[in-house]
């Protein structure tokens, strides 16, 4: 190829990436419009959002909202804000994702390295228990619950979630551990290494990307539950996506735009932190799994 063809190949690459670039950022920046509005809706005074133009930026700004979303806000007959609801999930959500991974992790090497008569047809009802529409389980669950004593508590909203979560930590962590080297596992058994000792030692320490997977998958799922939530919450129990949703709901007769918009992001921030956090993690363990698999 002459010195010409090359330059013109050159700038013609250059033209095609910023080309690209440039539709991303337009598809990225339209994406995030109604994000845009939420915010700049929530720092304006009441009359600003009434007035019209809800495009526009706030001419008066004020965490006014914020804070009554937060803490004074009528949800139901009471004016508490969110604040004891988002703690209700912080404590729904961290032991639902921690013993839900655990068990994910525990299955996936159980079915993949300790293989016994009847294990795909185990892994075949777990994979299944992964499609039941939430729907379905909501009679017989809640008479579960009821016969145990838990209903209309966290701890039977954590048991929810952990016994929803296992078939996607199972589905998770036996594709990736399905190439790991079983050589690796017997000899560790040769040399008097137990059940759990090869678990803990062994498998544990090389599950970090999956584990990062699984845990951004439960947390997304579990933090913004409703149906579980509403269904199976007691007052003192319910999370916050239900609280948001009775904060919308609740009729006092001025519909506070503001602090519902505020609201909404207060609930969405933690997911959001996840992501940001652990974003770049779950590409690259999502298709270290999918590969090992």
């Amino acid at each position: 190829m002459s010195g010409g063809a090359q330059d013109q190949a050159i700038r013609t690459g250059r033209v095609t990436r910023t080309f690209i670039y440039v539709v991303l950022i337009f598809f990225a920046l339209f994406y995030l419009l109604p994000f845009f509005i939420m915010l700049i809706n929530s720092i304006k005074p009441l009359p600003e959002i009434t007035g019209g133009n809800m495009m526009a930026l706030p001419t008066d700004p004020t965490i006014e909202p914020w804070k009554s979303a937060w803490s004074t806000a009528q949800i139901g007959v009471e004016a508490t804000g969110l604040k004891p609801y988002f703690m209700n999930s912080i404590l729904m959500v961290v032991p639902a994702v921690a013993i839900s991974t655990i068990l994910g992790a525990l299955n996936g090497y159980i079915l993949t390295k300790w293989r016994f008569r009847g294990d795909n047809l185990i892994f075949g009802l777990l994979l299944f228990s992964c499609f039941i529409p939430f729907q379905i389980v909501l009679i017989p669950m809640a008479m579960v619950l009821g016969k145990i004593g838990l209903a209309g508590s966290l701890t039977g909203l954590i048991l929810v979630h952990v016994v929803y979560g296992i078939g996607f930590g199972t589905l998770y962590f036996r594709n990736y551990y399905a190439a790991f080297p079983t050589e690796l596992v017997r000899a560790a058994m040769m040399d008097g290494a137990g059940f759990f000792r090869i678990f803990w030692r062994i498998m544990l320490p090389v599950s970090g990307p999956i584990a990062v997977v699984c845990i951004i998958w439960q947390f997304t799922n579990i933090w913004n539950d409703f149906l579980f939530g509403v269904s199976f919450g007691g007052l003192d129990a319910q999370p916050v996506t239900v609280a948001l949703n009775n904060l919308v709901q609740s009729s006092t007769g001025v519909r506070e735009y503001n602090v519902h918009f505020a609201a909404a992001i207060l609930a969405a921030l933690p997911t959001l932190l996840v992501y940001i956090v652990a974003g770049r993690y779950f590409v690259r363990g999502l298709m270290a799994g999918s590969v090992k698999g």
